[in-house]
């Protein structure tokens, strides 16, 4: 079996340096880091990480929180259309985490009778830290696991404290970004379907548009304002409901591409064509959205850098760094076939 010190040896350093770099501890320069971790590839080395956690009484394991308290965290939610989106973050926490060193937990059972009880499961398990992704900002896990300071980072969720910090994308700048685009084509009315009241990301692409409006002389109608929840059907019906009531509007800003989805099938049922009678746009770029037809016109948010950027930060926190700020990713709008003219209404 190979040793460290094999490692060390191969690496030209120390048996404490190779220690340090396996265990993400210490300040080590990119150069020294990286000679040892191709040392310890070459030589098929695989750290005793049950015996260093015993030393370290954490172990090397990262607890992950899934979506909101009220839907439980079990792993088959992820086939939930509104949660699609989650599913490339996963990939690259997980992938993030690997690479660290750092197995991820789900506990079963999570929640317990309280916040504290969840908070106390994680301190028994001794994990080194949390992820916790899209939790309603009600969620009582928040400030429960920040005052407990476990080292925290929450994805599309607020929490911040000395052991806290979160990730997500700059909401306000995608949506501003999107209406913009829609008024330089001649749109003067639009319609905006936004996520559940209690979803703060939501309000926020409301704002970056109500924001794009004033800026050009236009005032938002309160009206063409409805709220859905994020998957394609509810979509679909808040859409069929508002074009029942009305139509004087050219186009519809949904708060996610699935949400646009399910408002093309509306659209559609009703003999409107996309983008001659109503243009439309969605929210994430989830991979679907090229495949419509016509192309979905959205704006991207980076799951790449958002699942690394949540782990990166995490070790930094468990590393004892304190009250770091947070890291907000930019949106890029892509625009699509789903976008022209604004026709006359």
């Amino acid at each position: 079996m190979v040793t460290s010190e094999e490692v060390a040896r191969l690496a030209g350093v120390s048996r404490t340096t190779v220690s340090r770099v396996l265990s993400g501890s210490g300040r080590i320069s990119e150069e020294v880091r990286q000679r040892v971790l191709e040392a310890a590839a070459s030589l098929g080395y695989e750290p005793n990480v049950v015996a260093q956690s015993m030393v370290r009484q954490r172990s090397r394991t990262i607890a992950l929180g899934l979506f909101h308290v009220e839907e439980g965290l079990s792993f088959s939610r992820l086939g939930e259309t509104k949660h699609y989106f989650y599913l490339d973050v996963l990939k690259h926490i997980e992938e993030e985490a690997a690479n660290a060193g750092y197995d991820l937990l789900q506990p079963s059972r999570p929640l317990g009778r309280t916040p504290e009880s969840y908070v106390r499961a994680l301190q028994t398990r001794q994990v080194a830290g949390a992820v916790m992704l899209a939790l309603s900002s009600t969620d009582p896990r928040i400030p429960a696991l920040v005052q407990a300071r476990i080292p925290t980072v929450f994805i599309d969720a607020v929490g911040q404290g000395p052991g806290a910090t979160y990730v997500k994308g700059d909401h306000v700048s995608g949506a501003r970004q999107v209406t913009e685009h829609l008024l330089a084509l001649g749109h003067k009315r639009m319609a905006f379907f936004v996520g559940p009241s209690s979803n703060m990301f939501g309000m926020e692409r409301l704002f970056g548009a109500q924001q794009a409006l004033a800026s050009a002389g236009h005032s938002l109608d309160p009206g063409l304002v409805r709220q859905s929840g994020w998957n394609m059907q509810q979509a679909y019906e808040a859409a069929a409901q508002l074009l029942s009531e009305r139509r004087d509007f050219t186009a519809i800003i949904a708060g996610s591409d699935l949400m646009a989805i399910g408002i093309l099938r509306a659209l559609r049922e009703r003999g409107l064509h996309v983008p001659e009678d109503v243009s439309l746009s969605g929210f994430d770029d989830l991979e679907l959205a090229s495949y419509t037809d016509p192309g979905l016109t959205t704006v991207r948010q980076d799951r790449v850098a958002m699942g690394r950027g949540a782990i990166q930060l995490l070790l930094r926190l468990i590393q004892g760094e304190q009250h770091l700020a947070p890291l907000i990713l930019p949106t890029q709008l892509i625009a699509r076939q789903s976008m022209g003219p604004a026709p006359s209404v």
